[in-house]
């Protein structure tokens, strides 16, 4: 089966772009946000995020925009089958575009029924940083194999949303957006988990931030007793080289009764000493939005030949215990002290998804919150 992409020199294998793996899981993703740096000051308004996904052991491809205006997200979706054409990178109105490699992509919303339509440019402010490889078993099964690039910029463009204009305009508006791809759970759930069936545990944080002459990032996943098996720190100087932190941890206080953190203290090792970076959160935008944990539009997932949807979020009204209101991104003020006794302000989202136990938290069960 040949296709559009077997003209570019891009193969890995000795067989057409087509056919990825034998794993069904296999995925290759886009993820974008963009904020203005006021959103605390307007509740958000204007804060958007876009997802692209690609599954082609299931011949599919889904995408979805959300953004936030008076204190609702709004969420359109979109999945067709994709007929093994992986560079046709457009689904229902949403298109990605790679205007420069690793450098600048465009979101698009075409004009459609639910009446969101944007066209969006990012241009990164730092290189793009590639992260630790993922890998995490459970028993014999690998369920998780995967890599991911990240990069912090800023954006250009608009949004329509239902006849209101928001205009985005560096550098106002900053962001993150990052790539994955490898193995990790899509479509429609195993029908033989593995033998005896696992408790459900999952431990992740991911905090990318925005300071005016440089970028942070930071992210860890670990197990019940807070024993991270993937984890890493990052400081980027605009225009310079990034440095790494092997040594890094998070202080985390969780508002009374739920899974989501009140406020967070970052701290990276390094040879000159620490840098430690607190996180005040202020809104909270909705992963269930992008086809994350819970929501109907999951990732990988048959809607059809063509299909598209729409639905909202009152960020106010969502439960914060309920399973599919856990994974969240919090949009943060940050503030960043450096060895040197420098004091830096930024912001970005602190991404959360806690699920099951993990002891150094207090968390004992499924979905029991913080006392």
């Amino acid at each position: 089966m040949l296709t559009k992409a077997d003209d570019y020199p891009i193969h890995q294998a000795p067989v057409p772009i087509a056919y990825a793996t034998t794993d069904r899981n296999f995925y290759d993703r886009y993820f974008f946000n963009g904020y203005p740096q006021d959103a605390a000051e307007v509740n958000g308004d204007g804060h958007f995020a876009c997802a692209f996904g690609v599954y082609p052991g299931h011949n599919i491809m889904d995408a979805a925009f959300c953004v936030i205006v008076d204190g609702v997200q709004k969420n359109v979706h979109a999945s067709k089958v994709m007929h093994m054409e992986r560079m046709d990178t457009q689904v229902g109105p949403i298109r990605v575009e790679i205007v420069e490699p690793l450098q600048v992509l465009r979101v698009v919303v075409e004009d459609n029924e639910h009446g969101i339509s944007a066209n969006l440019t990012f241009t990164g402010r730092t290189q793009a940083l590639e992260e630790p490889r993922f890998i995490s078993r459970v028993g014999p099964r690998t369920v998780l194999d995967y890599t991911r690039l990240t990069q912090n910029g800023e954006w250009e463009g608009w949004i329509e949303v239902q006849g209101k204009r928001i205009e985005v305009t560096s550098p106002r508006y900053r962001g993150t957006r990052d790539r994955s791809w490898g193995i990790r759970p899509v479509g429609a759930a195993d029908s033989q988990p593995v033998a005896p069936p696992p408790e459900p545990q999952f431990y992740w944080l991911w905090c990318p931030l925005n300071f005016d002459d440089r970028i942070s990032l930071y992210h860890i996943n670990s197990d019940r007793q807070g024993h991270a098996w993937n984890t890493n720190g990052v400081v980027c100087p605009v225009g310079g080289e990034p440095v790494e932190y092997a040594q890094c941890s998070s202080d985390v206080t969780f508002k009374p009764g739920t899974r989501h953190a009140a406020r967070a203290t970052l701290t990276l090792n390094g040879e000159d000493g620490d840098t430690t970076i607190t996180l005040e959160p202020h809104y909270t935008f909705y992963m269930q939005g992008l086809g994350y944990v819970g929501s109907d539009w999951g990732h990988g997932h048959f809607k059809g030949e063509n299909a598209l949807g729409y639905d909202e979020i009152v960020l106010a009204d969502a439960p914060a215990l309920s399973f599919e209101h856990l994974h969240i991104q919090a949009f943060s003020s940050a503030t960043m002290t450096t060895p040197d006794g420098k004091v830096r302000k930024g912001q970005g989202v602190f991404e959360q998804l806690i699920i099951g136990a993990h002891d150094p938290s207090g968390f004992a069960d499924m979905l029991d919150g913080a006392k």
